[in-house]
């Protein structure tokens, strides 16, 4: 697509390298989303054209990133669909680098004799639509040459996976063997196998819902205020402002804000306290505790890796996420999966709560209810668990 953070692709298809890349004009100050001049790194791109969202528009010239590991087989029968959460992207594995700005997110769960074992599974990880890591996103070039920003269109969590649908299908993929995500990415799984019941054989939705919770929606919109409020997002528009540094700042905030909720009071208790930053007095008002330097740091890191208008769009997606609408409920949405499927609650889970979990396999008619334990909170899905990696080996027959 373009030189701020969605690759441009060639009319033909498919690229495993820079071709067709424009040259870039926005500073990586305004944006953490991802740019060709990074370098490609382990993504693919496929051009899928025009994608009509579930509000009636129609979003022009989408491209989808992507990342694969292990060998399809001829039939297509050992394609595994891997969803990432909210700020993550398709790098499951491999090291950080400037084309990635973090490592592999779920290593431990994808690769060679691994729960996903790679030796025998082929397992495709995209950049969800409306992202800032590769694929088509607001912070991307319009048909018209200029950023979409604040013109990008709403998009629910429907639309993110007809997107998912159409690379599949150029990918010449019948049925997925299994689906799986976490969180945002449990979102699209259990979204997937609602929406295509045959095309789905296994389902593994991991502290995730059928629908978002006034909790939920009530921490989202306390985030999106503090971009919006940022005097360097100009309403969205703030990719070629000179000198601007775009909302920083209020991604920052939000930043702090969600990965309080990511995490449980106990564990922050355990690890910091009310203890002052070495060095440091918090009764001098300049002075930190250790949790504001902690807090700090993850805003630090997500503003230099991520686009303030995805996290904005994505969050909205989230909020109005809800399986059963126009299907007669929830209740009857989730009857019409036949994916033998996999649901896991952590227990400690402030913003999934294992009762709220619980309600997909109540009614999704071939489940597994399963509660892992952990310290951690929300988080934990993304963390080394010996009980969730037998659930997925059970789940793949192994």
């Amino acid at each position: 697509m373009s030189e701020d953070g969605a690759a441009a692709t060639p009319r033909s298809g498919i690229v495993e390298g820079g071709a067709g890349a424009t040259t870039a004009t926005t500073t990586t100050a305004t944006t953490g989303a991802w740019l060709p001049e990074h370098g490609v790194g382990d993504r693919r791109f496929l051009d899928i054209g025009d994608v009509e969202l579930e509000s009636g528009a129609v979003l022009q010239d989408v491209t989808m990133a992507y990342e694969t590991w292990g060998t399809l087989d001829p039939d297509g029968g050992n394609a595994i669909l891997v969803l990432h959460a909210l700020t993550g992207d398709s790098h499951l594995r491999g090291p950080a680098s400037r084309a990635h700005a973090s490592p592999g997110w779920w290593e431990q769960m994808v690769g060679p004799g691994c729960p996903i074992d790679t030796d025998r599974y082929y397992v495709i990880a995209p950049n969800i639509l409306g992202g800032c890591q590769g694929s088509t996103g607001p912070s991307s070039i319009a048909p018209d040459g200029r950023h979409w920003g604040s013109r990008f269109p709403l998009l629910t969590v429907r639309d993110q996976v007809e997107a998912e649908r159409r690379l599949r299908d150029a990918l010449s993929i019948q049925r997925w063997a299994l689906v799986v995500g976490g969180s945002m990415g449990g979102m699209r799984a259990v979204e997937w196998a609602a929406s295509y019941p045959s095309e789905v054989e296994r389902l593994a939705v991991i502290a995730s819902s059928a629908r978002a919770t006034a909790d939920q929606i009530a921490w989202n919109t306390a985030q999106s205020a503090a971009i919006r409020m940022d005097p360097e997002f100009r309403g969205g528009d703030y990719y070629d402002v000179p000198g601007g540094r775009g909302p920083q700042h209020g991604l920052g905030i939000a930043r702090r804000i969600a990965h309080t909720t990511y995490r449980t009071a106990d564990e922050l208790e355990d690890r910091f306290g009310n203890r002052p930053q070495a060095d440091e007095d918090p009764f001098d008002g300049a002075g930190r505790h250790q949790i504001t330097s902690y807090l700090e740091h993850h805003a630090g890191k997500l503003s230099r890796r991520f686009d303030a208008n995805s996290y904005l769009l994505l969050a909205h997606s989230m909020n109005t996420h809800d399986v059963g609408r126009g299907r007669g409920g929830t209740a009857a949405a989730l009857e019409r999966i036949r994916a033998r499927t996999l649901v896991v609650a952590i227990d400690t889970d402030r913003l999934f709560p294992p009762v709220l979990v619980e309600e997909m396999a109540t009614h999704i008619p071939h489940s597994d209810w399963r509660v892992a334990h952990s310290v951690i909170g929300h988080d934990a899905f993304l963390l080394a668990h010996p009980d969730l990696d037998e659930w997925i080996r059970g789940l793949l027959g192994r």
